[in-house]
């Protein structure tokens, strides 16, 4: 049996514990240490480290403070990492904590974050997923039901100091460019709620001060969101510093590509059973500066799907130049309007494509000027026939079924 290297105890606040950190920074301790060949398992805090409730209310998904986040179990040093190295990550199993078999999906406030359609819902709305198994379905979504495709939102080795300050300074200069949006560009660093897990003494203060948040993806790996990077699959991480520093959290039961609700996928609190080895030099070797990673020979299987094409015209009727961005939004517009013909809300429709195990497909960046994103909707996940037919959709889903929604303050 793997042992158990980091536990959470759902009932106390995420930053009560030294075992976890919601920063990047090469000064963060490691909380434990492994050996190349060693399996372990890391218990994680959803996310928001339990700030969302079971409830049927999107008030906390409203008044989250998003400084906060992510809380990752971490960081583990692997004995003899070093510098150029490629640390191996088997992803063996992952599950939810027996204690929490549910998780949420949530649209930000456009106040408070925003995501991929906030013009379009700017306003904060949750639903709740329960857990059958392998299977989830949700009160506040009915007639869809699909298989968990579980894996880390969120994974990544520590930064060393250069790489740290590289980000800050490219994030925080963007920042600078439209320095009122809203949602904001990027995150800069935040002292106040730093949690930087077993830092103590002088050091704490500076650390907390230059810590790169966990929002974004970056070179080191961090908050990818890809779907397929899920148990079974196998991962090759860039090592920057001495023991690589690997941390873990964010774990989704399901998501679609892009995980375009933000506060997106169905998020859990949970475990990760994994087994840690070392390429030494793998960096150079392969010519790696972003990792790479084999996907998992088990996932859901669905083959029958509706696939909405988008192109870079956004809603505006605006022509962009060969702007996949704007071309899978479109896709995803054009999938939900679908599904509101079957009586989901538009609120719904936007769920089940940011949880459900969507496909997001670059299908054409080369005839200008007009990029072509796909969404691959699999017809499998309802309960009902939502294919085009001649007679024409029927309204399957009771509108008084509905997602919870916290107007703005």
């Amino acid at each position: 049996m793997a042992d158990t290297l980091i536990k959470v105890d759902l009932s106390k606040p995420a930053p009560s514990n030294e075992m976890v950190h919601n920063r990047w920074h090469p000064d963060i301790p490691m909380a434990c240490w492994v050996k190349p060949g060693d399996e372990f398992i890391l218990e994680t805090y959803d996310w928001t480290g339990g700030f969302i409730k079971n409830n049927d209310s999107a008030d906390d998904v409203r008044d989250i403070d998003l400084s906060t986040v992510h809380y990752l179990s971490g960081p583990v040093g692997v004995k003899g990492a070093e510098p150029g190295d490629l640390l191996v990550v088997d992803l063996l199993d992952i599950g939810a904590k027996q204690d929490s078999l549910w998780g949420f999906n949530g649209f930000f406030s456009k106040k408070n974050g925003g995501g991929f359609l906030t013009d379009h819902f700017p306003q904060a709305q949750k639903s709740i997923w329960d857990f059958h198994g392998m299977f989830t379905s949700s009160r506040h979504v009915p007639g869809v039901q699909y298989a968990g495709l579980i894996h880390p939102g969120l994974i990544g080795c520590l930064p060393d100091k250069k790489m740290l300050d590289m980000w800050n300074e490219r994030e925080v200069d963007f920042i600078a460019t439209q320095p009122d949006r809203v949602p904001p560009l990027a995150n800069p660093p935040f002292a106040a709620t730093a949690h930087l897990g077993k830092l103590t003494g002088d050091a704490k203060a500076k650390v907390a001060a230059e810590g790169a948040r966990t929002v974004p993806p970056r070179e080191h790996g961090g908050n990818c969101d890809i779907k397929d990077l899920s148990r079974g699959s196998k991962i090759f991480f860039p090592v920057y510093v001495d023991g690589a520093g690997l941390s873990v959290g964010d774990l989704h039961f399901s998501q679609g590509d892009g995980e375009i609700t933000f506060c997106g996928a169905i998020e859990m609190a949970g475990w990760v059973h994994m087994r840690v080895n070392l390429i030494k030099g793998g960096m150079a070797k392969y010519g790696i500066k972003n990792p790479i990673f084999k996907p998992s020979p088990i996932t859901p299987t669905y083959n029958d799907y509706i696939i909405f094409e988008g192109i870079s015209v956004d809603e505006q009727g605006k022509q962009h130049y060969l702007d996949v961005h704007v071309a899978y939004r479109q896709a995803c517009l054009n999938a939900i309007e679908y599904l509101k013909k079957f009586g989901y809300s538009g609120a719904q429709a936007y769920s089940i494509l940011g949880t459900a195990p969507v496909q997001g497909h670059i299908s054409g960046v080369v005839d200008i000027p007009n990029a072509c994103a796909t969404l691959w909707l699999p017809t499998q996940i309802f309960d009902f026939d939502i294919n085009p037919s001649a007679a024409g959709p029927v309204k399957h889903i009771d509108g008084s079924v509905q997602m919870p929604l916290s107007p703005d303050k």
